[in-house]
């Protein structure tokens, strides 16, 4: 069995050195390549040919994370991006899976997560830390309606395009993206996009 071929993108040469070695006790995984910023990625991108790449989203030099993943697969849309990242910033979390990234794993998670990350994305999945948003509380049960409205807001609808898509009225939708708001126990959209995608209401090939 050929092994899936993995690039790191992380200018902490701590990090990168752990995850190969990690990810190498595996016989099913390759490192190909280690690269410290987004352009280092790209001009090597053709030289290493990775089936993966976990991308750090804050890096170095004038290419964020976001902005690597996004001319990767411009150049390259068959290769899955998983983010790497510490930081729990639901706005970057949903601006790097919009950019195309397949997975969203936080440095803090456990080793199993990542591995489970990489293998599931290689596969053509999608693959959500399930640390994230684990503590929320969702005490009751989307009617069908507030799931059509959780759904158009996750697909980045405002209120005003949503009322016109159900037909009813503007305030109509205020309302139910209250009532879904408080029923995840999440403060805004974005968290409520993670929900909808966790939940499966919402696929993130969808997310343009």
């Amino acid at each position: 069995m050929t092994p899936i071929s993995i690039v790191l993108v992380d200018d902490h040469q701590v990090v990168t050195h752990s995850l190969k070695s990690y990810l190498e006790s595996f016989g099913d995984l390759k490192v190909v390549g280690i690269a410290a910023t987004g352009e280092d990625l790209l001009a090597r991108l053709d030289e290493w040919n990775p089936q993966v790449i976990l991308q750090d989203l804050l890096l170095p030099g004038g290419m964020d994370g976001i902005e690597a993943t996004r001319r990767v697969l411009a150049r390259r849309p068959d290769v899955a991006v998983v983010a790497l990242t510490a930081s729990m910033d639901e706005a970057r979390m949903i601006g790097a899976l919009r950019a195309g990234a397949r997975g969203y794993v936080r440095k803090d998670a456990a080793p199993e997560t990542l591995l489970a990350a990489v293998r599931a994305v290689a596969r053509g999945r999608t693959y959500i830390d399930p640390s994230i948003g684990r503590d929320a509380i969702v005490p009751e049960v989307l009617t069908v309606r507030e799931t059509e409205v959780l759904r158009h807001v996750a697909l980045g609808l405002s209120n005003k395009d949503i009322a016109a898509a159900l037909s009813v009225r503007e305030e109509t939708v205020k309302t139910h993206v209250t009532h879904v708001l408080a029923k995840l126990d999440v403060a805004n959209r974005s968290q409520a996009i993670v929900q909808a995608l966790k939940r499966g209401i919402v696929a993130l090939d969808e997310l343009e």
